[in-house]
């Protein structure tokens, strides 16, 4: 643990109880995954080990996300609202995050009507605009890593594993090179979404969010230029 992280434990607002909520989110595709309650022991355990361990009010017990399940969560971050008395942990979910075996625990909708039932109103993200179609395909890349739908590509190469995955972005590769060398823009346009497609399953086979890509990137943008 740094003293940095340490500082922030001890700054936080824990409860009268010594708990704080934290509710979890998928990274990759943004959704509320669970909501569950951390003392400062649990906090320090998640943050040495790089997954989310909690503390259970009925057992009165630390408990470790899918240490007996095997559905996991590996922490992609941590932050904590303006009060200090809230945690939000971003995830890679390696399962179900409810013991139901759903997706989510917030399965279960609440039917609404009349003006409450309005269409939602969608705004500007980073998630949006032109590049909006990367973090869908994503999210539907991560839906068929877990739900294995018979007969679909994707399932497919999940099934075979990262060797198989590999292979096809190597040929993927290849054949991008060739379109470009013989000019033909037509089909490097084919050939590029394909390696981006290959690409964004190895990601998520490698548990590696789209996000810290583009974190990445943008870093490199933001570095001073040597010319």
């Amino acid at each position: 643990m740094s003293q940095e992280q340490e500082a922030i434990i001890e700054n936080i607002r824990w409860n009268e109880s010594g708990l704080l909520p934290a509710v979890v989110q998928d990274a990759r595709t943004l959704e509320v995954l669970m909501f569950a309650y951390m003392n400062p022991e649990s906090l320090r355990l998640s943050l040495e080990s790089g997954q989310t361990w909690f503390w259970s009010r009925s057992r009165s017990e630390l408990w470790h996300k899918g240490g007996t399940s095997g559905n996991t969560q590996a922490i992609t971050s941590i932050h904590y609202d303006c009060d200090s008395d809230t945690l939000l942990v971003k995830v890679v979910p390696e399962g179900p995050a409810c013991h139901t075996g759903e997706n989510t625990c917030f399965y279960r909708e609440i039917p609404l009507t009349g003006q409450a039932a309005a269409e939602p109103q969608r705004t500007a993200s980073a998630d949006e605009g032109r590049f909006a179609v990367l973090g869908e395909l994503e999210r539907v890349i991560a839906e068929r890593e877990i739900e294995r739908p018979e007969g679909a590509y994707t399932t497919y190469l999940f099934d075979k594993g990262v060797d198989k995955i590999l292979k096809k972005v190597g040929e993927e590769a290849s054949e991008t090179i060739i379109a470009a060398k013989n000019k033909d823009n037509a089909e490097l346009r084919l050939e590029v979404s394909d390696l981006i497609y290959h690409l964004l399953v190895l990601l998520q086979e490698r548990k590696l969010p789209l996000d810290e890509i583009l974190e990445e990137l943008s870093a490199r943008h933001e570095r001073p230029r040597r010319d």
